[in-house]
């Protein structure tokens, strides 16, 4: 999940359903983050163009964030952050509060709960060309992560799934460009086995086997990758 060079924030986070449930006196209510934003901004006394004209967009993107039709960016979400005096863990994480009730319950995409969790990892939301791909994954937790160069800020999106062809998928999605100097990868697990995804290549070791994962160290310096970067987790 690590590139070279600098980066461009992608689009909206189409698709990416960020659930999030708070209780109230009636019991437990689910919200995704497009209600979220509706609820915050009647909360305030916004209309949707004293929104837009915050944000410096139209009142039709604040119409297609409400109706969940697609989702803002990093940068339009810390504005949103500002704008509605809440932190980004409100808008974002799993475990989140409104009008300081929290709900515990992790957000996620519909996916079948069973054999749940065969592949886990982290995705930057920014290293795919190909949002398609986030149907395919259980959306655990959401976070921003502090960057030092342009963009300030990565989408981290901690996932699992159970689609048993998923390196290949992630093989056609994650971003490598020579030009740039730009060449991603995505690393996961599934039970003792580490993948390494790049794009149109498949990189993967037995946990404990130390000759298998000099070999997948050795191929990821021969794409360019420092060993800093190479501290993945297992």
């Amino acid at each position: 999940m690590v590139a070279k060079g600098n980066f461009r924030v992608g689009g909206c986070l189409k698709r990416l359903l960020i659930s999030y449930f708070y209780a109230n006196r009636k019991g437990e209510i689910k919200m995704k983050l497009s209600e979220k934003i509706q609820y915050l901004r009647n909360k305030n006394g916004m209309s949707q163009e004293m929104l837009a004209e915050k944000c410096s967009v139209s009142r039709q993107s604040i119409s297609k964030w409400e109706m969940d039709i697609s989702l803002p960016d990093t940068e339009k979400l810390l504005k949103l952050s500002y704008i509605f005096g809440v932190t980004i863990d409100v808008l974002l994480k799993d475990e989140l509060a409104v009008d300081g009730v929290k709900g515990d319950q992790p957000c996620s995409t519909s996916l079948p709960t069973e054999n749940e969790g065969i592949y886990e990892g982290v995705l930057i939301k920014e290293s795919i060309d190909n949002e398609d791909i986030l149907d395919y994954i259980s959306v655990n937790k959401v976070e921003l992560w502090k960057t030092k160069n342009n963009p300030r800020y990565w989408t981290a999106i901690t996932f699992s799934s159970n689609v048993l062809d998923l390196p290949e998928r992630f093989s056609k999605v994650i971003i490598s460009d020579e030009r740039k100097g730009v060449n991603w990868f995505v690393d996961f697990k599934k039970n003792n086995v580490k993948y390494i995804i790049f794009r149109g290549l498949i990189l993967k070791y037995t946990l404990g086997n130390m000759d298998e994962k000099n070999n997948v160290i050795e191929k990821c310096r021969n794409q360019g990758i420092p060993d800093y970067q190479m501290n993945w987790s297992e």
